[in-house]
């Protein structure tokens, strides 16, 4: 059970050692919109501003080939990233103290955990049982809905915990119970009504349940004060408000997809469940269904699950 822990929090661990080192990156480049924000809300000191505006120049002639450019490209000095990374938090606070979590940031957060999700998944079995399987939950798109509602609930959850202050182990005690449930009523469902089972945790060390185990349940937890510190604050602050008609029509379009591809999961899943009780279409759309979703697509789609 320790290696099994231990395997789940290193990827964790990778997965926010790796958004903290873009974060640097951009940081450190000196260029990108996060700066051009902060030096046109006077966020910055005048020294910093000036290291910026040296990087600029420096990237502007050498793109003109201009031959008494130095080769050494300026970078800000530590102190000064440092400052930069400041007035970065300081903005994104700013902006999330005033945030109130609406529908075009509910269907961004679902849309961004359920794909990083899978490959955190996907990740996890190749890690530790050299498996490369295809886990998606959706029939159509690079979807893990399991994880899509966790990161959702997750986020809604633990930003009104994060307004009231609320300890690490708190977090981490939320985030177990949420991952827990989810793992529990998507579990159950599936095999209740859908006569199918996407993993069984009967012969895991500290299995609670068919579907629940302890060391799953770590790995929510942590990966929820991981989601809680490293990611979602700044998830949030990139996806932003509804500010233009434009991302208004592109969140809405991605909204209707996602529900249809819902809607036509549950279909195909209950037709499959229908069709080996011996059930026959009973309408046009159940006929398509049997056509285009047969016993073998959705097999080799869903790679993970069981058919009973």
């Amino acid at each position: 059970m320790l290696v099994l822990i231990a395997t789940l929090l290193a990827l964790i661990v990778v997965i926010g050692g790796v958004i903290y080192g873009i974060r640097v990156l951009v940081v450190r480049s000196g260029f990108g919109r996060t700066i051009r924000h902060l030096v046109e809300e006077q966020r910055l000191s005048d020294d910093v501003r000036q290291a910026i505006d040296d990087a600029q120049k420096w990237r502007d002639e050498r793109k003109l080939s201009m031959p008494h450019v130095s080769k050494k490209k300026p970078h800000l000095t530590r102190v000064q990233r440092a400052k930069v990374r400041a007035a970065h938090i300081e903005r994104r606070e700013d902006f999330l103290d005033k945030l109130h979590i609406g529908w075009y940031q509910i269907v961004l957060l679902f849309f961004v955990g359920s794909v990083l999700g899978l490959f955190l998944e996907e990740t996890w079995m190749f890690v530790t049982a050299g498996l490369t399987q295809s886990r998606v939950g959706l029939v159509w798109g690079p979807f893990s809905p399991l994880y899509g509602v966790g990161a959702t609930l997750l986020t809604v959850i633990t930003f009104y915990m994060r307004r009231k202050h609320c300890a690490p182990w708190q977090v981490f005690l939320v985030a177990l119970v949420v991952g827990g449930t989810l793992e529990q009523i998507t579990g159950w469902s599936m095999s209740t009504f859908m006569h199918a089972s996407s993993w069984d945790y009967s012969n895991v060390p500290g299995a609670i349940t068919q579907w629940v185990a302890v060391p799953f349940l770590v790995f929510w937890g942590a990966l929820g004060l991981v989601w809680y510190v490293c990611i979602m604050p700044e998830l949030l602050f990139i996806i932003g408000e509804p500010t233009t008609p434009r991302r208004v029509i592109l969140v809405s379009l991605l909204g209707v997809y996602l529900a249809l591809d819902v809607f036509m999961t549950l279909s195909c899943f209950n037709r499959v469940a229908e069709r080996h009780d011996g059930i026959p279409p009973a309408t046009g759309f159940d006929v398509w269904i049997d056509q285009n979703y047969t016993d073998e697509f959705m097999s080799d789609r869903f790679q993970n699950m069981n058919f009973s």
